[in-house]
């Protein structure tokens, strides 16, 4: 009997299994503790690269959607004593740029043009596109020019009163891309024909 109480006592006091199960329970809690953090981080990543993806993209559309002006400012000047009468120039797309609308009259997606002088800020000024080469709208797509012309007759507080030695400004708002500024120094003696670099 006492052989059978020790064999007991023996049996009861074996932990090699309780420690091998404490160790997969173990073993199995860093696995899954293991597996959630590769999948956060993972995703983490995945996000950030759509993110960074979208940013790119978006960059694209803005550097594509930019008009560039072609060769100088013309301004004309009429009456006497002279006084501007307009203010002139060509503009086509950038290198592979998207079409660009530059309907004056486009309540929607249309190119705007503000002025700044020392004394007047106009952030809509009226004007005219007129086509040089082209398809017969008024969207500037690749291989198109035309004139943009801001006439004294319907900007008369602005433009007309331009005199010499002023500094102005025309800011054109395309509606993607980059916004250009012309800044120009009127002569110190007006002429009929200027044409500013």
């Amino acid at each position: 009997m006492n052989s059978i109480r020790n064999l007991a006592r023996r049996v009861s006091r074996d932990e090699r299994g309780i420690i091998g199960l404490e160790t997969a329970i173990i073993l199995i809690a860093f696995v899954v503790v293991a597996t959630v953090f590769a999948f956060i981080v993972l995703t983490t990543g995945l996000f950030s690269a759509e993110r960074g993806k979208e940013t790119v993209f978006a960059g694209l559309d803005k550097a594509r959607g930019t008009m560039e002006v072609r060769g100088g400012v013309v301004v004309t000047a009429t009456g006497s004593p002279l006084a501007v009468d307009k203010i002139q120039f060509q503009v086509a797309t950038a290198a592979g740029g998207a079409p660009l609308s530059i309907d004056p009259a486009a309540a929607q997606n249309s190119t705007i043009i503000a002025y700044r002088d020392s004394t007047v800020v106009d952030n809509d000024m009226t004007y005219v596109a007129t086509e040089i080469i082209g398809d017969g709208d008024l969207l500037l797509e690749a291989g198109e020019l035309f004139t943009l012309s801001v006439s004294a007759t319907d900007n008369a507080a602005t433009i007309g009163a331009l005199s010499i030695n002023e500094r102005w400004t025309l800011e054109l708002q395309t509606p993607v891309g980059a916004v250009i500024n012309l800044t120009r120094t009127m002569p110190s003696q007006l002429s009929a024909v200027m044409l500013l670099h």
